[in-house]
C-alpha cells in the first residue's frame, strides 16, 4: 500500500517536530484528494504511527516513562492511483499554501506489513499496555510471537481526533508484526 510518511523523535505530546508532522501528512492528503476528486472521491484514511525508542528495546508491551526517547513514523495511507508525481504535484500546492511546513520530510512509500495480530484499544493512550498484554497472549496463544525488528514496529492507527474526543473514548487499532514460533 502507498503511503505518505514522516519520520521523527520525541514526545508526541510535546515535540513541535510531532505537531509539525501530522500537519503536513493531513495538507498532503488533503492536497492530493481535492486534486484528483475526478479519479475518485473518498475519505482520507486515519493517521497511523509506528513506534520504538532509540535504544530499540521498546515491543509495546512496557510502560515508558520518558516519552522523548520515542522514535516514530507517522503516516496516512493514499488511494492506489497516488503516483510519485501526484505526490510531487501536491508537495507544490502544499508549499505554495503552507510555506513554513518543510516537505522535504515527507515522503511516499509503498509498504508491506506483513503478517500481524491486532486489538481494538478503546481509552487513553497512556492506558494500551493492559490491551496489549491481551494482544500478547492472544499471538502467543495461537503459536505466533511477536516479530518486531526492523521496520516491523508496534503499530497504532488512530480512529478518531484526540483534540475532539475523551481520552476515555479514544479508539486506537493495535497491531503487532508476528510470526510463527
Amino acid at each position: 500500500m502507498a503511503f505518505i510518511m514522516i519520520d521523527g523523535a520525541g514526545d508526541p505530546n510535546t515535540s513541535q517536530d510531532y505537531i509539525a508532522a501530522v500537519e503536513t501528512l493531513y495538507g498532503l492528503s488533503y492536497t492530493i484528494k481535492m486534486g484528483n476528486k475526478d479519479k475518485l472521491d473518498y475519505v482520507v484514511p486515519p493517521l497511523e504511527g509506528f513506534w520504538t525508542v532509540a535504544d530499540d528495546t521498546f515491543r509495546g508491551d512496557t510502560d515508558i516513562i520518558d516519552k522523548s526517547k520515542f522514535s516514530w513514523t507517522l503516516c496516512i495511507r493514499q488511494p492506489e492511483f497516488v503516483t510519485a508525481e501526484i505526490f510531487a504535484d501536491a508537495k507544490t500546492k502544499l508549499a505554495r499554501k503552507k510555506p513554513d511546513l518543510d516537505l522535504s520530510l515527507a515522503r511516499l512509500e509503498w509498504f508491506t506489513e506483513g503478517l500481524c495480530a491486532q486489538v481494538m484499544h478503546i481509552g487513553a493512550y497512556d492506558k494500551e499496555l493492559a490491551t496489549i498484554a491481551a494482544l500478547d497472549r492472544f499471538i502467543a496463544d495461537s503459536g505466533y510471537c511477536a516479530d518486531m525488528s526492523g521496520s516491523r514496529r508496534h503499530h497504532e492507527i488512530y480512529l478518531n481526533d484526540p483534540r475532539k474526543t475523551t481520552p476515555e473514548k479514544l479508539k486506537t487499532v493495535l497491531r503487532h508484526p508476528i510470526s510463527k514460533q
